[in-house]
């Protein structure tokens, strides 16, 4: 049977309609208007993703979309073929129209994120039907008992998933009753400076670092104190010389946020060595240490901690998506009890319908295969971002080549003021953030903090770089 190529109209980058529903869109259109007929082969994913330009995870995005709702039929070898008994009628709703027809309305009717967006991972690609189809089990399997005020420390069955996972993923050793489920990293940072920090407290952090980090810090009368990060991460013989009294340290040592280095070993074996010494504790933010590109994923600082000084702290809202609220912290065994008693007073508990749909999600596999192909899709979507914005931007800019995590940093001329820039791309619905404002000392360099987790295509990082030329 031979492939038919339908003539697609034109796609549209710079659209807030994402590339792969255009993509369905077109192929919805072709065959309605009779240019796909039923028994039609259509272009393999891998050979229409070189012809158009795009990632193949679009592709694959598109052809789901169109499978799950009856348009096309995977027949194995054969290929994908357009189904038998869909009808040439014409239907090339508008886009209100489009939204009527819905079988289910979105929550939200404009989207919420904008383009570069930091933080929120490819939520085209995100496994909708399987989720959904977890969602209604463990809704219909609700029993009285479950609608009860939810456990301050997590669901149990979440708990013991999450420890499973890291003893694979992470390599740190540690029992379900260690794992605390929050909702949300500031949560999870709240939770631990009330349970063994006190005001006048000195707590290490890093320079340049998370800005919440800093004002949740101060906002509890504790004092951050920065510690300067170069190419092998946080200069821990500084940290020795000006932290001989601070009670923690605050670190992200996979992908330093937000320069995205990792911290060498011998680095990570002396700041545990401070901590032991000290007496002091280290927090570990792993927000992203499951994507790097160049190697395999870094093991945790956790899983070198021998003796109990590390809290590893983890997200789910860069591997599944931000609207979930749910984190989680793995404390000491020794610290269990403390901790018990802190939730109980500073813990409201989280949703457990959403913790249960997560706990058999990652029960059942789906979790550490989502992680993968979001692996290898954001390698891709990085090198077509950094393509992209050079070939438009080219020596205005200098892309740091970041081996892992979610964003890019574009350094910009002296002679241009990232916090400018910033204020000029948020008027025109572009989202950036400032390097400068992430830097405590006196020496803050210029540069724009970019997401590329929803660059879909090179032409997508085209027309933005030239929305960004038009700004500088």
């Amino acid at each position: 049977m031979q492939t038919s190529v339908p003539s697609l109209s034109a796609l549209d980058p710079g659209s807030s309609e994402p590339i792969y529903r255009q993509l369905y869109w077109r192929f919805r259109e072709a065959i309605n208007a009779g240019l796909l007929k039923p028994g039609d082969r259509v272009p393999a994913a891998r050979a229409l993703a070189k012809e158009l330009g795009l990632a193949r995870g679009t592709i694959d995005n598109a052809y789901s979309l169109l499978t799950s709702e009856g348009y096309l039929v995977a027949c194995g070898q054969a290929g994908t073929r357009v189904a038998d008994g869909i009808s040439g009628t014409s239907s090339s709703p508008p886009t209100s129209a489009v939204a009527q027809a819905a079988p289910h309305q979105a929550i939200r009717q404009q989207s919420a994120v904008l383009p570069f967006q930091m933080g929120v991972p490819a939520l085209d690609a995100f496994p909708r039907k399987i989720w959904a189809q977890i969602g209604a089990r463990c809704v219909r399997g609700t029993q009285p008992q479950d609608m009860a005020n939810p456990s301050v420390y997590g669901l149990q069955a979440l708990r013991a998933a999450i420890a499973t996972y890291l003893q694979v993923a992470r390599g740190i050793a540690c029992s379900p009753a260690q794992v605390f489920v929050t909702a949300g990293y500031r949560e999870t940072l709240s939770l631990i400076t009330h349970t063994l920090l006190k005001p006048a407290d000195r707590v290490l952090v890093e320079d340049p670092g998370y800005p919440p980090t800093r004002r949740l810090l101060q906002s509890l009368h504790i004092t951050p104190v920065a510690v300067p990060v170069d190419q092998d991460g946080l200069r821990v013989s500084t940290a020795l010389e000006i932290g001989h009294n601070a009670r923690a340290a605050i670190v992200t040592p996979a992908h330093q946020s937000p320069l995205c280095v990792s911290l060498s070993l011998p680095r990570r074996l002396a700041l545990l060595e401070w901590a032991s010494q000290q007496n002091a504790w280290i927090v570990e933010d792993d927000y992203d240490g499951e994507y790097r590109y160049v190697s395999r994923p870094l093991p945790a600082l956790k899983s070198l901690d021998r003796e109990g000084r590390v809290l590893y702290s983890g997200t789910f809202s860069k591997v599944l998506f931000p609207g979930m609220r749910l984190a989680y912290v793995v404390v000491p065994a020794a610290l269990v009890d403390r901790f018990k008693e802190s939730c109980k007073t500073f813990q409201g508990g989280c949703p457990e319908l959403n913790q249960a749909i997560v706990a058999t999600f990652m029960a059942e596999g789906h979790f550490g295969r989502h992680i993968q192909r979001m692996r290898k899709l954001y390698s891709e979507r990085r090198a077509m971002a950094v393509n992209g914005l050079n070939s438009v931007l080219g020596d205005r800019i200098q892309i740091d080549a970041n081996p892992g995590g979610m964003h890019l940093i574009l350094r910009l001329n002296a002679s241009c003021a990232d916090s400018l820039m910033v204020q000029r791309m948020r008027e025109a619905g572009l989202f950036a953030e400032a390097l400068s404002e992430w830097h405590q000392g006196a020496d803050k360099p210029s540069g724009l903090l970019l997401g590329f987790a929803n660059i879909d295509s090179l032409a997508s990082a085209q027309a933005l770089g030239q929305r960004i030329l038009a700004l500088m």
